[in-house]
C-alpha cells in the first residue's frame, strides 16, 4: 500500500519551485536597480550555475535514490563523515539565515498594505519572528502538510509573477535600463556581483533531495523535480526581471520596497498593486513554510548520524522533527535581531548574501565528491561528467567572489564553527 505521506512528484517539483520563487524574485529587481540594465546579464549567468547544479543533483539521485539530507547525503557518502558533515552544519546554517530573510521580505510586501510595520523596528522584527514561529508550529503536522501548502502557495504565487512578466513586456521603456552600467564599478565587477545576488533566488535547487526517504520512487521523482523546478524557476526569474527593471526607472526601484506592486500599478493604475503584492505575500509565506521544513529534515540527518544532539531525533506524533524546527527557528529569530539595522531591505541584502556564501560551500564539495563517488561505484567519468565538475565549482568561485567581505567573513566563521562542533558531538554521540 503506498504511503500517504510520502511526497510525489508534482508536489516534489512544487517544493522546489516553491523554494526558489520566494522573497528573491519579488524583492530583486530594487536591489538590481542600483546596477542598471547590465543585471540581466547576472541573472543569464546565475541560471547557467543553477542549471549545473541540478544536473549535478540529478546525477547523485541515481547512485543515492533515498538518501535523507540532500547535499549532505551526497558527500558524506562520496568524502567521508567529515566533509560530510561540514555541507551538513554550513547547509543547515544557510536555511535558517535564508528563513531570516524572507521573514524580512514577507513584512517589506505587508508594509506595502499596512505601511505602519515598517515604521518603527519593532514592529517589523516583531511581526517577522511571529512570521517563522507560526509556520514552525505548522511543520509539527509533517511534510505531507507542508508539501499541500506548497503545491496552493506555487499556483497562487506563479500566477501574478506571469501576469506582470509577460504584460511588462508590451510597456518596457528601454531608457529604463540606460546607464546600462549604473554602478561605479567595473562592467566584469558588476556581473560578478549580480550574479551572487540573484543567485540566492535558485537556493532551494536540492529541496526534492533533503526529505530523500519521504519521496516516492526518488530515483526518478527527485530527477524529474529538481530539473523542472529549475527550468520553470529560471524562465518565471529572468522575464518577471526583466519586465520590472525595464517599467519602472532606477531612481524609483532602489527605493521601492515593494518592486512588483509599483509594476502594476504603473501597467494598471493606482490599487491595482495591492492584488499583485498579495501574491508576493502568499509566495514570500509559501519559500518561507517550505523553507522551515528544509531547516528541520538538516538538523533530523545530522541527529540521526549522531552528529547533533539526540534530543532532534525524536520526531512528534505526525513524524515531524519538532526539536530541530524549534532549534533552528530560535536561532533564525536571534539572527533577525542582532542584524535589523537600515530597513528591511539592508537586512534582506545581508542575509541572502550570507546565506549564499554558506550554500556555495557545500556545493562546492557536492562537485568534488561527484568525482569520487564515480570513483567509488567504478563508474567511468564522461568528458560530460568533467565539464559538470568543472563549471559547478567554477561558478561557484566566481559566485563567491561576488559576495563582498562582509557576507564572505560571516559565511566562513559560520562555516569554521562547524569544525570544533563536529569534535564535540562525536565525543558527546560515542
Amino acid at each position: 500500500m503506498a504511503n500517504s505521506n510520502l511526497l510525489g512528484k508534482w508536489t516534489s517539483t512544487a517544493l522546489v519551485v516553491g523554494n526558489m520563487i520566494g522573497a528573491g524574485v519579488f524583492m530583486m529587481p530594487a536591489l538590481l536597480a542600483a546596477y542598471g540594465g547590465i543585471s540581466i546579464l547576472g541573472w543569464l549567468l546565475s541560471t547557467l550555475g543553477a542549471l549545473a547544479l541540478a544536473f549535478l543533483f540529478k546525477r547523485f539521485t541515481h547512485f543515492f535514490p533515498g538518501i535523507k539530507g540532500g547535499p549532505y547525503g551526497f558527500v558524506r557518502e562520496g568524502m567521508g563523515d567529515f566533509s560530510g558533515f561540514l555541507v551538513a552544519w554550513s547547509y543547515w546554517i544557510s536555511v535558517w539565515v535564508t528563513v531570516a530573510a524572507l521573514a524580512a521580505a514577507l513584512i517589506s510586501y505587508l508594509s506595502f498594505i499596512f505601511p505602519q510595520i515598517s515604521s518603527e523596528p519593532k514592529y517589523s522584527i516583531g511581526f517577522s519572528i511571529g512570521f517563522i514561529w507560526l509556520l514552525t508550529f505548522y511543520n509539527f503536522l509533517g511534510s505531507r502538510k507542508v508539501g499541500v501548502l506548497a503545491v496552493i502557495t506555487t499556483v497562487l504565487k506563479i500566477l501574478p509573477l506571469i501576469l506582470v512578466g509577460v504584460c511588462g513586456l508590451f510597456f518596457i521603456d528601454m531608457d529604463n535600463f540606460e546607464p546600462f552600467n549604473r554602478a561605479t564599478e567595473s562592467p566584469w565587477k558588476v556581473i560578478i556581483i549580480t550574479t551572487t545576488l540573484t543567485f540566492f533566488s535558485f537556493l532551494g535547487i536540492e529541496s526534492a533531495t533533503v526529505p530523500g526517504s519521504d519521496v516516492e520512487n526518488p530515483e526518478k521523482t527527485i530527477s524529474f523535480a529538481t530539473l523542472w523546478g529549475t527550468i520553470i524557476a529560471s524562465v518565471i526569474y529572468i522575464v518577471s526581471s526583466m519586465s520590472v527593471l525595464g517599467l519602472i526607472s532606477g531612481e524609483e526601484l532602489i527605493s521601492s520596497q515593494a518592486p512588483f506592486s509599483a509594476a502594476a500599478e504603473f501597467m494598471w493604475g493606482p490599487g491595482t498593486g495591492i492584488a499583485i503584492t498579495l501574491g508576493a505575500i502568499i509566495s514570500v509565506f509559501g519559500a518561507l513554510n517550505g523553507w522551515i521544513l528544509i531547516q528541520g529534515q538538516m538538523a533530523l540527518a545530522l541527529a540521526k548520524d549522531d552528529r547533533f544532539p539526540k534530543s532532534i531525533k525524536k520526531l512528534n506524533k505526525y513524524g515531524s522533527p519538532a526539536n530541530g524546527l524549534i532549534l533552528s527557528s530560535i536561532l533564525a529569530s536571534i539572527l533577525m535581531i542582532m542584524r535589523y539595522s537600515g530597513g528591511l531591505l539592508d537586512v534582506f541584502e545581508f542575509m541572502i548574501l550570507v546565506s549564499t556564501v554558506l550554500v556555495l560551500f557545500p556545493y562546492i564539495l557536492c562537485a568534488i565528491s561527484f568525482y569520487y563517488t564515480k570513483k567509488k561505484n567504478k563508474s567511468p567519468i564522461s568528458g560530460l561528467g568533467f565539464m559538470l565538475i568543472f563549471i559547478t565549482i567554477l561558478f561557484c568561485i566566481v559566485a563567491l567572489a561576488g559576495s563582498g567581505w562582509d557576507a564572505f567573513i560571516w559565511g566562513s566563521v559560520f562555516l569554521l564553527t562547524g569544525i570544533p562542533a563536529y569534535f564535540i558531538f562525536k565525543r558527546i554521540n560515542a
